[in-house]
């Protein structure tokens, strides 16, 4: 099992067949990960859920026009 350290930073690239995302840890470690649309809107869903964030936009939607 890999050894997990704290993040220090990410950056986000678009490629031709989706995305590249690469990693830092404190410490120096190093990721590179390709990935594609569909896993991208699959970390998308699950980074708005972690902050509560689909249902705070559904709600927003509801109160649109109300006075």
């Amino acid at each position: 099992m890999a050894k997990l350290q704290p993040l220090q930073s990410f950056s986000l690239q678009e490629t031709e067949d989706g995305y590249r995302l690469l990693v830092s840890a404190i410490g120096g470690d190093t990721l590179y990960v390709s990935i594609t649309s569909e896993q991208m809107d699959d970390i998308i869903d699950s980074l708005e859920l972690a902050i509560g964030r689909e249902g705070e936009e559904a709600g927003e939607d509801e109160d649109e026009g109300e006075f």
